[in-house]
């Protein structure tokens, strides 16, 4: 009942019984997960795996894997490393019409409703409903976030086609849980220095809240309110290629403050890649129940073969190996090529 424990979790973060929070792992690498599906399997805890919508989707997207070839691929990984895939929870990130957003809002719905469909019909039960964006005709200032109303009318209609589907498997496995908002830095890091970033406004989170539960209710979803778990929001931490902005919990006080009494949804964060220990642990305290991070696992892995490389060149300076591998400089040309 992996959902159950998510949600057991989230909810005892949010009442403070317990200092405690779930952290998400978005990667397609296949040793970067193979190292996270071990270390859960030494400590015990809860494992959370996300696949993003232009990372995965009916097309394939830029792995070439559609949800049900994630899954799969995960469940070759648990395999290979003796953990029962059934303590695997998977997300689904973003799902909306991001990959399609200049094509007319209908078209780009009706795919994204298909990968949506195809999510859940795969297995994966933690659902981030995010139609946040402009499609090719829709009306209104561009510089400015897309209507509240018409982001909430398009999670709705998403989030009836992920019911639905669950539906019509005769509820097999757990119904999904929803995550839903999508104030969060650009997908990567920053592209250029910013030394401080502006935590998500209070009420604007309140209002995204509002009118989406308004909106649900209005299209018979009531009960499916129950299972949207958090809201993502942006608790001011990001990081670029040289910069990383650490969260300021006294910055974001407002903004909790004012989702204190949605006592069933905690924040989740995005980003939260290169935070020291100190604001991990302040996010959480701050109810950001969910922790978002990609990049920062990649880079511990590359950073794992350039200390094996450092062995090497030492005893390559002795005599003891015949042939070194010259990582760097492979990866350094690689890049520039």
């Amino acid at each position: 009942m992996i959902v159950s424990k998510l949600i057991e979790i989230l909810y005892a973060n949010k009442r403070k019984q317990r200092h405690v929070g779930v952290f998400s792992i978005c990667s397609a690498h296949p040793i970067v997960l193979e190292a996270a599906i071990l270390h859960a399997k030494v400590r015990g805890y809860l494992l959370l795996i996300e696949a993003t919508s232009n990372q995965v989707n009916q097309f394939g997207g830029y792995t070439g894997m559609t949800p049900q070839d994630f899954v799969r691929f995960i469940r070759r990984l648990a395999k290979q490393s003796g953990y029962p895939f059934e303590r695997i929870l998977l997300g689904g990130d973003h799902l909306g019409p991001n990959s399609w957003a200049k094509e007319p809002a209908s078209l780009a719905m009706e795919k994204a409703s298909e990968m949506v469909r195809q999510y859940v019909l795969a297995g994966f039960r933690k659902i981030h409903l995010d139609a946040s964006m402009f499609c090719a005709g829709d009306d209104g200032d561009r510089t400015k976030p897309l209507n509240d109303s018409v982001v909430a009318e398009r999670a709705a209609f998403l989030c009836q086609v992920a019911e639905q589907t669950w539906e019509d498997t005769g509820h097999a496995g757990e119904p999904p849980c929803y995550i839903i908002g999508t104030e969060v830095p650009i997908p990567g890091g920053m592209v250029s220095g910013h030394h401080t970033i502006r935590p998500t406004a209070p009420e604007d989170a309140v209002r995204t809240l509002e009118v989406t539960r308004r909106i649900f209710c209005q299209h018979g979803l009531d009960s499916v309110w129950n299972r949207v778990v958090a809201l993502v929001v942006q608790p001011g931490v990001e990081f670029g290629d040289d910069d990383v902005v650490i969260y300021d919990p006294v910055a974001a006080t407002a903004l909790h403050r004012a989702l204190q009494p949605y006592e069933s949804i905690v924040c989740e964060a995005h980003s939260t890649d290169y935070q020291p220990m100190s604001a991990l642990h302040n996010l959480v305290a701050d109810h950001c129940g969910i922790l978002k991070v990609g990049p920062w696992v990649t880079y511990a892995y590359r950073e794992a073969l350039y200390a094996l490389e450092s062995i090497e060149i030492e005893l390559s300076a002795i005599g003891m190996i015949p042939e070194r591998s010259h990582l760097r400089e492979m990866i350094e040309n690689t890049m520039r090529r």
